[in-house]
């Protein structure tokens, strides 16, 4: 007798469950944290958050990630900008993360701090940085801090330059923070040290020209990140896991290579960091790098050889679309998730379309019971129509 499970296709990997300490994910999508520019004056977040976050847990995502939420309030970009450094804050994430779970998603938080780029404006605005003008409009900017007193561009206001104390008082914000996040009911929290916000300007010798303990050669620029990572860990509850994003790269002449981004990710993995995520660029200004080429999945060289030089999980992200071409990462070993971003917020059931490509059998389980049943009855009286008309004459 044939085995018929012999000749059986394998199941996509992209639908496979995957395990982090005491978490599972149902499958390996992920929708990236995506900054709205939405959140109530204090930076709490409101229904067009539930919402918005919702429909990523109801369309079939294995892990929905709230946008990169502000660890201090002078850490947003704006005064429109996410942040979880009020306890007021807690309850209002426990409610949008109670639905994500519900809905058979796992909820998770990125944590940081805008730095030199903060007190701007929204990016329909231009990102330009508040002004007298805007304090008269209700929008006053603030002081921003870095990891120098560098100006993120020509027209943009010197920051402040955190001094040890204030670095101190820093990395205790984040282990708050931390708390908070674990309070607040998410399963995973990412500390965001890419895209030119406060810990890649530490990173970053075209922002840090500090001559202290927190800069110079690589392992003083990497010293504030890595006593974050410990607080953070030390904070997060031990079942759960802890993410990190960096910009693996710059652009041509950056200063900042992926032989550093590897380094940096071992020394964040001998601290508990046991998933990382690989983008590029954010260092602005006079000083900026070429930016990295757009193509389709431009950052997936990054997180593969993360992956393969660290034995860490690895997140890939950018411009990966389609079904197959997310399935082909990883079944090439090239990444353990995949992230989307705008490809989610045009169609927010990317998964069960890709799941139905794949091949995956009940892909619309995916969906919540309400919209399955109706969708699984419309499949069979379409098969029946289409059997009824193949028999007629």
């Amino acid at each position: 007798m044939k085995n018929e499970s012999a000749s059986a296709p394998p199941a996509p990997l992209l639908f496979k469950p995957l395990t982090m300490r005491g978490i599972t994910a149902r499958n390996r999508v992920v929708v990236s944290p995506m900054c709205q520019y939405a959140s109530d004056p204090t930076g709490a977040p409101t229904d067009y958050h539930l919402v918005h976050l919702g429909q990523f847990a109801l369309g079939g995502a294995g892990i929905v990630f709230c946008e990169e939420t502000s660890v201090d309030e002078r850490g947003r970009k704006t005064h429109h900008c996410a942040g979880i450094y009020r306890d007021e804050h807690i309850p209002v994430y426990r409610r949008i993360n109670d639905f994500i779970r519900e809905a058979g998603a796992i909820p998770a938080m990125q944590l940081g701090h805008a730095g030199r780029k903060g007190s701007g404006c929204t990016p329909w605005e231009g990102y330009r940085q508040l002004t007298a003008e805007d304090a008269a409009r209700g929008s006053p900017p603030w002081q921003t801090v870095s990891a120098s007193e560098l100006a993120l561009n020509e027209t943009a206001a010197p920051p402040h330059a955190l001094d040890r104390n204030e670095i101190r008082a820093h990395v205790e914000d984040w282990r708050v923070a931390a708390l908070r996040t674990a309070e607040a009911g998410y399963d995973i929290v990412e500390v965001h040290c890419a895209h030119g916000y406060l810990l890649h300007q530490f990173l970053s010798p075209l922002s840090n020209l500090r001559t202290d303990a927190y800069g110079g050669d690589l392992e003083g620029r990497m010293r504030l990140i890595l006593e974050i990572v410990e607080a953070v860990r030390g904070a997060w509850p031990q079942d759960r896991p802890v993410f990190m994003r960096v910009s693996a790269v710059d652009g041509d002449n950056s200063q900042w290579s992926m032989d550093d981004t590897v380094a940096l990710a071992r020394a964040a993995q001998q601290r508990g960091v046991e998933v990382i995520t690989t983008s590029s660029g954010g260092i602005n200004g006079a000083m900026s790098a070429s930016i990295v080429p757009r193509r389709p999945g431009y950052h997936v060289e990054y997180a593969e050889r993360v992956r393969r030089e660290t034995g860490l999980l690895a997140i890939a992200v950018g411009l990966i679309t389609e079904a197959r071409q997310a399935e082909n990462i990883l079944q090439n070993g090239q990444a353990d998730l995949i992230a989307l971003a705008r490809e989610l917020l045009w169609n927010p059931h990317w998964p069960v379309h890709a799941a139905k490509e794949l091949g995956v059998p009940n892909y619309l389980d995916l969906l919540p019971r309400g919209y399955g049943w109706w969708l699984r009855r419309r499949e069979e009286i379409r098969r029946i129509t289409l059997e009824d008309m193949a028999r007629s004459p």
